[in-house]
């Protein structure tokens, strides 16, 4: 087995299935196949964590583990897309925002933007070199790629793109790619679709892609709710830094710190997110980190909203 391989109790911890009930999965049910070390230890590989915890929520929606433990990878996506959508949008009434790199799809999306219920496009660009130098805020919910053609040497740019958007899914839109590349792309936080695609399909996808839930996220009650949707940014990073110089001018000796504490946890979610992307074959402990990262990040604005409304700091840069 290549790559980053995990023992069971890890495996129970980042997918919340117990060790016991794990062993019955794939005893009874044949959901994943560990293999075994020398010493008779099960071994287990990233997709295989990613596979459990889209079972585990499945099962806990209602699903029987009979009639999901055999599905495809895929086929456990698609299930889970009808599964989470009504609820996910129900959690969140603001717009998805959506932002697109690709010159056929930029142009028409444009044009049609105002006709897609749900979506605010917040960038349209025709090409990577444009996209790369556009900075993104707020961070988008989905970036949108359409690539004609797809080959092996492409793959570091579709995930240059995907890391400098910062955005929490990605749909690539392609004409032509062979299995083997599309395949390694394909991921639970990339969806690949092949063109044609119609507006209204693209708006469901969009929608779809950010009711997501992230399939390395703990979902035990210790969790604190890992397993939903990760937060947005209170404070850009344009709002942390007007912040830090009112603090400083001011009274205020918590907001200065606070400022300080959540600059960091945004740094670091992005780089964890950017290290899950870049390196998919061994991203679940990236992602499980992105996800703590993000969540002590919103809880720390929380914090920082209230400790600065307290003293008298402007929380919104209103005039």
């Amino acid at each position: 087995m290549s790559g980053q391989t995990y023992r069971i109790g890890s495996v129970s911890r980042l997918t919340g299935v117990p060790a016991d009930t794990l062993r019955v999965w794939e005893r009874r049910y044949h959901a994943v196949i560990p293999v075994r070390s020398d010493a008779g230890t099960r071994l287990y590989a990233s997709e295989d964590v990613g596979r459990l915890t889209l079972i585990k929520r499945l099962v806990d929606r209602g699903d029987a583990i009979s009639r999901v433990a055999n599905l495809t990878l895929e086929g456990l996506r698609e299930r889970m897309r009808g599964a989470d959508l009504p609820e996910r949008l129900a959690m969140s009434e603001r717009p998805c925002q959506v932002v697109v790199r690709g010159p056929y799809l930029a142009a028409r999306l444009r044009q049609e933007a105002g006709t897609l219920a749900g979506l605010e496009f917040t960038g349209f660009f025709s090409s990577t070199e444009d996209f790369l130098a556009a900075s993104f805020d707020p961070t988008p919910d989905v970036a949108v790629f359409e690539f004609p053609t797809i080959h092996g040497d492409q793959i570091p740019e579709i995930r240059r793109l995907f890391a400098h958007s910062r955005a929490a899914r990605a749909i690539l839109i392609y004409g032509f790619a062979s299995r083997s590349v599309v395949e390694s792309l394909d991921s639970p936080r990339m969806m690949t679709r092949r063109a044609p695609v119609d507006s209204r399909e693209l708006s469901a996808w969009c929608l779809s892609a950010r009711a997501q839930p992230w399939a390395c996220a703990l979902e035990d009650d210790s969790a604190g709710g890992m397993g939903v949707l990760l937060p947005r940014r209170r404070f850009s990073d344009v709002d942390l830094a007007r912040l830090a110089a009112a603090a400083g001018s001011g009274d205020c000796e918590c907001s200065g710190p606070l400022v300080d504490l959540v600059a960091t946890l945004a740094a670091f979610e992005s780089f964890t997110g950017e290290c899950a992307i870049r390196a998919p074959d061994e991203s679940a402990l990236e992602t499980y980190l992105h996800a703590c990262a993000a969540r002590a990040r919103a809880l720390l604005e929380l914090a920082l909203e209230r400790a600065a409304r307290a003293s008298g700091l402007d929380v919104d840069g209103k005039d």
